[in-house]
């Protein structure tokens, strides 16, 4: 997204900026106002992450309020780099600088060489630039190989070979934290950098300022430093030196959706789901299931829980399965896309990149996936589906019935199941709603015959995504 124009109202010189009162305020300053402010008027400091109302968000205000450094500590997938990009909202919308300052000087308090050189010769008449909200956020991934040069700066040769001695300040290349001064400064996985890197943060997080190697600069810098860090990696056994740690001023631990609705709100709120050209209906026993892979994954004992279980996770694999059920409606020609319990076999390649095994060779992720969405469809049709009919549909089973099911079967295949099967007609309306479409009953009626089979009560043998179910007794 492009940056907007700066409204041509505000002051460009020095000059003019003191004579229209404009009073400076630091980067925490800023955020303490905007988020009173909010708070008073009763928003919420951000919209774009959910669950989090009672629990993660207030202490992040708390935090904020306090002006402290924040690190926020979780497993990956818990919107940690949302929340933090959310808080550039919280600055004033436009601030003023000095023009060509590659560190964002305050016209009345500047602090690099060129900056305040360029004020003790201009005065009243320094050229003033003002810079968008949306450009004074800068965020690093740390790595085993992100240097003092990354962060604080160096010794620029190319300034140096044109003439300027090694000592003269103006032959240094800034890093990214003097280039986030009067900003907010990210940076994702802490614990990944070197020792001897996190000691050179030591400095930013406590004195407010930067010492360049080999020089006697000292820039005294104002930006608010937001990290995240695997609670694994942030323990005593862990990678992040302890005088680093003593720097944050608040820790705040996120976690994953505690309830269902949420991971399935999440779902919908971020997956992009392609285009079609009939409508898209998931039922809601589809958005249960795909959440609730989640969940149990995340109670699993073979899967690795210090890696987590990334809610991005749920979200592809709503992605996927309704990707499935468009593929067979492109070829059914079937009057809406809507996915069943059979595209469900589709969430295999959705979800393999995205959780560790603690246990066992990833040769068997496969079993150990469809044994999750197993799991899942069948908690989901224990806690909501109330069967009256099954004893009947079984009979009828085991009257020599068999019906096929599969992710390339038309939704006209599962309504000549339910007119030949009376005692599964009703229940599967039921499930599927009063308005339901034919797809909607095509799911119903799939869904039945796999809860039904995951509660013993019929056989299934299966293919991938094809299935026939049959009696026990046969």
């Amino acid at each position: 997204m492009s940056t907007p124009l700066a409204p041509t109202d505000l002051p460009t010189t020095l000059g003019a900026l003191r004579a229209s009162n404009y009073q400076p305020k630091s980067v925490r300053e800023e955020i303490r106002a905007n988020l009173e402010q909010r708070l008073a008027d009763g928003l919420p400091l951000t919209s774009d992450v959910l669950g989090y109302e009672d629990t993660v968000l207030p202490q992040l205000e708390t935090a904020l309020l306090a002006g402290h450094d924040i690190i926020l500590l979780g497993e990956r997938g818990q919107a940690k780099t949302r929340m933090i990009r959310s808080l550039v909202d919280l600055l004033d919308e436009w601030l003023p600088i000095v023009e060509g300052s590659e560190i964002r000087d305050d016209p009345f308090a500047p602090i690099s060489a060129y900056a305040i050189e360029l004020v003790e010769e201009k005065g009243d008449d320094t050229p003033l630039t003002w810079l968008h909200r949306s450009r004074r956020f800068a965020e690093k991934l740390a790595s085993p190989d992100t240097s003092m040069a990354d962060l604080i700066g160096e010794v620029d040769p190319i300034k140096v070979a044109g003439g300027l001695y090694l000592d003269d300040p103006k032959a240094l290349s800034y890093g990214l934290v003097p280039k986030s001064n009067r900003g907010i400064f990210a940076i994702n996985e802490l614990p990944d950098l070197a020792e001897r890197i996190q000691v050179g943060l030591l400095n930013v997080l406590e004195e407010r300022d930067v010492q360049i190697r080999g020089h006697l600069v000292r820039l005294d810098l104002d930006v608010m430093v937001v990290a995240t860090a695997n609670p694994e990696d942030y323990t005593n056994r862990g990678r992040l030196i302890t005088p680093l740690k003593d720097r944050f001023g608040s820790q705040i631990r996120t976690h994953y959706p505690y309830e269902l609705t949420t991971e399935i709100a999440i779902m919908h709120q971020e997956a992009k789901l392609p285009a079609s050209p009939v409508p898209i209906t998931v039922p809601w026993f589809i958005n249960d299931i795909v959440a609730r892979v989640s969940h149990v994954a995340r109670k699993s004992h073979v899967i690795s829980q210090s890696s987590g279980v990334s809610v991005r996770l749920s979200i592809a694999n709503y992605e996927i399965v309704v990707a499935n059920a468009l593929r067979r409606t492109l070829r059914t020609h079937d009057g809406a896309v809507v996915p069943r319990v059979s595209d469900l076999s589709a969430m295999v390649q959705s979800t393999q990149g995205k959780i560790e095994f603690d246990t066992m060779d990833d040769s068997d992720s496969d079993q150990v996936i469809a044994a999750l969405v197993s799991l899942a469809v069948r908690q989901c049709f224990a806690e909501h589906v109330v069967l009256e009919e099954g004893p009947q549909i079984v009979e009828a089973f085991n009257t020599e019935a068999l019906v096929h099911t599969g992710d390339d079967l038309p939704d006209r295949d599962y309504l000549a199941v339910m007119a030949a099967m009376p005692s599964l007609d009703e229940p599967a309306r039921r499930i599927a709603g009063p308005r339901a479409n034919d797809g909607e009953l095509a799911s119903a009626v799939e869904f039945i015959l796999e809860g039904l089979y995951l509660t013993k009560r019929l056989a299934k043998d299966a293919s991938g995504a094809r299935a026939l179910y049959r009696s026990r007794n046969r």
